[in-house]
């Protein structure tokens, strides 16, 4: 099933998504509905998608993020594939929603790029599990765009800043959960820029896979209900274009996941 965070009628709500209709559950966030269960959460009144706002699905405690997990990222910006996942955090205050505005300041940053990912959405609290008992800790995927101020980035040598700014970390529209996605490593990914196609990877090609990455990280950090894990990006950034590319103000970036959804966001510069 597809989860919203959503306000309807000055009121936010958690819901259920059936192609009609908003249909409310009885939980006061998404955090709540993730540690209490969809099916503890009985149904209310229904709200209609076009007269609703989308919020971010959630706002994570932990955002993990993996570099580098497409080979053929890695060798576009002349990295070489890790031997190991190359971990790195943002903070949770860069979270947007679908149909939020990407923002940052002009004498901050001028290389502004996109990043098309799966999310995974953590459900049960993860300590040292094993790789084959991985998939049972996720409640659900989203769609994420790991914003990324490439300056920032090669300026700091480390990446707080250029990943980790306010409003770049777009996450969205909703939750799919779990049970609803076959196989996490059988999703087509496709990134927008002003409806040109950057971006058309599968999450088959990530170097380390989505049951790996949980494995890798539950034995560093204990991983909660509503943490989120970014997976990484495939090929196609702005970065690697030659001549490079970099979002605008006024450019509209999408990312969409078939049977996930699709993220978009508009940019601003301040």
């Amino acid at each position: 099933m597809k989860l919203l965070s959503y306000s309807a009628n000055g009121h936010r709500y958690v819901g259920i998504y059936d192609g009609e209709g908003i249909r409310r559950v009885d939980a006061p966030d998404m955090l709540s509905l993730i540690e209490g269960g969809v099916g503890a959460a009985p149904a209310g009144g229904r709200d209609v998608l076009a007269e609703a706002r989308v919020l971010p699905p959630l706002r994570p405690g932990k955002i993990l993020a993996i570099g580098r997990n497409y080979l053929e990222h890695a060798r576009e910006l002349n990295n070489e594939a890790p031997s190991e996942p190359l971990v790195f955090a943002i903070m949770p205050s860069a979270v947007i929603g679908d149909g939020d505005v990407i923002e940052w300041e002009g004498d901050l940053t001028a290389q502004v790029d996109w990043e098309g990912e799966l999310a995974v959405i953590m459900g049960k609290t993860a300590r040292r599990v094993s790789r084959e008992d991985a998939l049972d800790y996720v409640f659900g995927y989203t769609v994420a765009n790991d914003v990324s101020a490439r300056d920032l980035q090669t300026r700091d040598k480390q990446w707080a800043r250029a990943k980790g700014l306010d409003t770049f970390c777009p996450i969205g529209p909703g939750i799919v959960t779990a049970d609803a996605i076959a196989d996490p490593q059988d999703l087509t990914i496709v990134t927008k820029v002003k409806g040109v196609e950057k971006q058309n990877g599968s999450t088959a090609d990530m170097i380390f896979k989505v049951d790996v990455l949980i494995e890798f990280l539950s034995r560093a950090f204990t991983l909660n209900p509503g943490d989120m894990i970014l997976t990484g990006t495939p090929s196609g950034v702005g970065k690697a274009a030659k001549p490079p590319q970099f979002l605008g103000d006024g450019d509209v970036v999408s990312v969409e996941i078939a049977g996930i959804g699709k993220l978009t966001n508009s940019c601003r510069v301040l």
